[in-house]
């Protein structure tokens, strides 16, 4: 039975420029579809991108749709300003279409992001 499944991802950036942002979210972005076996963007019903308050120079949807994403409803917004929150984090949600399990989802955690999740595989 197909069903709407929620895979998370989180990666960080050096500095606050429009070519790290898009390269680091780019990097997410493959290895997510990567890991989660997405041949195709279809079965993306939408994404779900934040930023820390320190990033500003770019959209993380823009690396979504560099990628061929033309057709998958996006959505930037900043992410709350945690006192000692990580620093120039970009995160993702994408919500896809698919008959696996909520527990045969992989997340993802990039850079500096794997201390977020240290209980998910990819953050070892």
């Amino acid at each position: 039975m197909m069903a709407v499944r929620g895979i998370r991802g989180a990666t960080t950036v050096s500095e606050d420029n429009a070519e790290s942002v898009l390269e680091a979210t780019r990097e997410l972005l493959e290895e997510i579809i990567r890991l989660n076996d997405l041949d195709d963007f279809g079965e993306i019903v939408s994404a779900v991108f934040t930023t820390t308050p320190d990033l500003t120079s770019a959209f993380p949807a823009e690396a979504a749709r560099g990628l061929g994403m033309n057709l998958v409803p996006l959505l930037c917004a900043s992410e709350i300003a945690v006192p000692g929150g990580m620093s120039r984090c970009i995160r993702v949600l994408l919500h896809v279409n698919t008959e696996r399990t909520q527990q045969e989802m992989v997340h993802v955690y990039l850079r500096e992001a794997k201390r977020l999740r240290p209980d998910v595989v990819s953050a070892q």
